[in-house]
């Protein structure tokens, strides 16, 4: 299939090509039908006289053109005129086709810029995400580790929708932190300061690589942390739209 896209035109060109020569072959001008040489003829030796020599038959001129075979003249014209519409396509199809891979290569060759998001922006995406965990913090149902580890989750869920790309090298820690801190590679502001940042992620660290089983306490701790992250948070979108 590819091959069959790829050498369309050239087909095209070559088929009315031949039916251009076709055309203008069956439309030349026709030779009179000579009449066929006797066969078997007897040899008969001539002597030189004074009478004149008697001349070949020739056919008539009228006959001679209904035995032609000829095409109408339009039809040579319409072909002249295909073939050239054809070439000016092939001509556009491969200026196309060289000027689509040049920007291709263009474009590969440029890296990407990832787009500038605000403080606000990036901030109000990640209040959804505090507001969900605050949630699951106070269903006392829910076994107090599981519930901090979930609202940790979630705020990795918010750094993949705001473009923090996941680095092969990260810690179950780095993704967020370049959340709340700033990744300027991919044009994340900071939102939230150093100290809420650890004080939420010591949190979480209790909660997932603690031995021992999960108090109550854990679970008011990561509370307040989210708390205090959320007040963060506000004063950020509030003081974007003071600005604004």
């Amino acid at each position: 299939m590819d091959l069959l896209r790829k050498w369309w035109p050239v087909t095209a060109v070559i088929g009315l090509l031949a039916v251009v020569t076709l055309a203008a072959a069956h439309s030349s001008i026709g030779a009179s039908r000579i009449p066929p040489a006797v066969q078997d003829a007897p040899f008969v030796l001539e002597y030189p006289t004074d009478d004149p020599r008697p001349s070949i038959p020739v056919e008539p001129r009228d006959a001679a053109e209904q035995t032609r075979a000829e095409i109408p003249p339009w039809i040579g014209t319409v072909a002249l005129a295909l073939l050239g519409l054809v070439l000016l396509v092939v001509i556009g199809y491969l200026a196309w086709t060289v000027i689509r891979g040049m920007t291709r290569r263009v474009t590969r060759r440029l890296p990407a810029r990832p787009a500038r998001r605000s403080a606000a922006g990036t901030a109000r995406e990640v209040v959804a995400a505090v507001d969900a965990g605050l949630v699951d913090l106070d269903d006392r149902d829910t076994d107090p580790r599981t519930a901090v580890i979930a609202c940790w989750v979630r705020l990795e869920e918010a750094a993949a929708g705001v473009g923090v790309p996941r680095l092969a090298g990260d810690t179950p820690t780095d993704l967020v932190t370049r959340l709340l801190r700033g990744d300027s590679a991919n044009g994340v502001p900071a939102i939230v300061s150093a100290d809420v940042l650890a004080e939420l992620a010591q949190v979480y660290r209790e909660a997932r690589y603690a031995t021992r089983p999960v108090e109550e306490r854990t679970r008011d701790q990561a509370r307040a942390a989210l708390q205090r992250l959320r007040g963060e948070l506000t004063a950020t979108v509030e003081h974007d739209q003071v600005t604004a």
